[in-house]
């Protein structure tokens, strides 16, 4: 990977724990994954509205009692958002459409379940931490952080009866601890994706962080192109494509810092490509 820039972009302030975003028509959409809003950030206006996705929505929940919200992909008008299936309390898939604010919610307890048994993961293995729809299939990315787990994708077709598979990925090491996904984004026929090393054996409890990589994926074979080192001490959780023009990629990251601080910091990432 050649000549890559990371920089703070902006600071949202009233955001603590960021997890995910999606970037739209100057609009930063994002979710917490200890919150039950969806936050719309207007980046020339500065201005953050907050969406409630459940009757009395809360912020900063305490970590027995959240969501879990680590997902976030768009799929034409419609925002999708998911939670991480951890626990039996992260298994909630929301929907809003973006031109009626019209929103869906769906029990994933059933869909989560076939993944462990289709992945091979006992209930506290399975974490879902990125979510990709592109041609009439749902790429989830299993973060394997857990003791014994293993980072993967799950492939599920909108027509539920042809199959799902669960493809092992092999991600590279930061101190001898492998990293694990924490987001992916398609574009064009590359998946860039981010993976963090955190010294923890549980998808619950956050550990010593050690690094965050960003990879470029074969999106038709899952096949590893390259990598690069983005931080050895920061936890990147969302990345969405920010502008692209024919020599360069820019995407917007978010940080989750693990503390309890109600400020986001948003990056940008700049890569040159290959004409």
């Amino acid at each position: 990977m050649e000549n890559f820039k990371l920089t703070n972009f902006f600071t949202i302030k009233g955001i603590s724990a960021a997890s995910g975003l999606v970037y739209s028509q100057n609009v930063l959409f994002v979710i917490s994954d200890s919150s039950s809003f969806l936050y719309q950030y207007d980046i020339d206006k500065k201005l953050l509205l907050k969406f409630p996705l459940v009757k009395e929505a809360k912020e900063n929940i305490e970590k027995a009692k959240k969501l879990d919200l680590e997902s976030i992909t768009q799929h034409g008008n419609q925002l999708i958002m998911l939670g991480s299936g951890s626990t039996q309390k992260h298994n909630t898939m929301f929907s809003l459409d973006l031109g009626s604010d019209t929103l869906q919610t769906q029990d994933l307890t059933a869909l989560y379940q076939n993944l462990k048994t289709v992945g091979s993961f006992s209930d506290d293995q399975l974490n879902i931490e990125g979510a990709i729809y592109a041609h009439q299939t749902m790429l989830l990315f299993q973060r394997g952080n857990s003791k014994n787990s293993r980072n993967g994708i799950f492939i599920i077709p909108n027509n539920q009866e042809d199959g799902i598979r669960f493809v092992p990925i092999l991600l590279p090491t930061l101190d001898d601890v492998e990293t694990t996904f924490t987001d992916a984004i398609l574009v064009n026929d590359k998946i860039y994706f981010l993976a963090c090393a955190e010294n923890t054996e549980s998808t619950y409890e956050d550990g010593e962080v050690l690094g965050t990589i960003l990879g470029i994926m074969h999106a038709p074979t899952f096949e590893i192109i390259d990598v690069q080192l983005l931080s050895e001490h920061q936890k990147f959780e969302g990345i969405t494509l920010y502008k692209e023009s024919e020599n360069e990629l820019e995407f917007l990251l978010c940080e989750d810092n693990d503390t309890e601080t109600t400020e986001a910091e948003i990056y940008k990432l700049t890569l040159k490509t290959e004409n």
